[in-house]
């Protein structure tokens, strides 16, 4: 995947719609779709089971990783904590679909991604990156409303954990059951309550580092009066 800066990669773009370029981004849209993209036999996860494509919020979902319409074209990602688009993909493939290699930049398959992700930035204007708040010193917070909470598990965890109570529809076996994981937090985490571990590992504060191959939720994709409802949602 490319990391042309933009003034170049306008002009590379602009140039116009080559076939080979389209052939492409087709590939890189499947690539997009796929797990198998990583060669890793641990893992189940695509890049859209983190990321939508639209230009607005998809109706009940709150992906991780937000949308990446526009994203060939920011001048940087986690909330610019990366300036380079490969190595940002690089950060997913590797962290989170435990890719034992990274993607090359000259490679088929990283190629095909980056022009799948020019043809989701149809204006083409550089933009800068999206905010990106990570919570470093996780806390409790007020509960809210089960409704809610329960509407949240479904645009949040349920793509990889299926259902709360029994991991029905889970992504893979490495997606734990909840319920039956909180059951052991008393004993796993002796005198930190249950409900700050669940915090933790949805926002991968200071507990955990990165928190194994879960991506962390910052602030604007999940807000804390949600993941209050959340933690009521699941008797926390």
């Amino acid at each position: 995947m490319s990391t042309l800066r933009l003034p170049l990669l306008a002009a590379l773009v602009l140039s116009g719609c080559r076939p080979a370029s389209m052939a492409a981004a087709h590939h890189g849209e499947r690539l997009f779709h796929d797990a198998r993209l990583s060669s890793s036999s641990f893992n189940s996860y695509s890049c859209d089971t983190c990321h939508t494509t639209s230009p607005e919020p998809e109706a009940g979902r709150l992906p991780v990783g937000g949308t990446l319409h526009g994203v060939a074209f920011r001048d940087g990602f986690f909330g610019g904590a990366e300036t380079d688009l490969l190595e940002a993909v690089n950060v997913c493939f590797t962290r989170f679909m435990r890719s034992p290699d990274p993607l090359s930049r000259d490679g088929v398959q990283s190629r095909a991604l980056y022009e799948y992700l020019v043809r989701l930035s149809p204006s083409r204007e550089p933009a800068p990156a999206r905010p990106f708040t990570v919570v470093r010193q996780v806390a409790d917070m007020p509960r809210g409303d089960r409704a809610r909470g329960e509407e949240v598990w479904r645009a949040t965890c349920q793509v990889c954990h299926g259902d709360a109570q029994t991991g029905q529809g889970r992504i893979g076996e490495d997606a734990v059951v909840v319920s039956e994981t909180v059951q052991t937090y008393p004993t796993t985490f002796p005198g930190v309550a249950p409900a700050l571990v669940v915090v933790e590992k949805v926002r991968h504060g200071r507990f955990f580092g990165i928190g194994g191959t879960m991506p962390p939720y910052s602030r604007e994709a999940l807000s804390d009066e949600d993941l209050g409802a959340l933690l009521t949602f699941l008797g926390l």
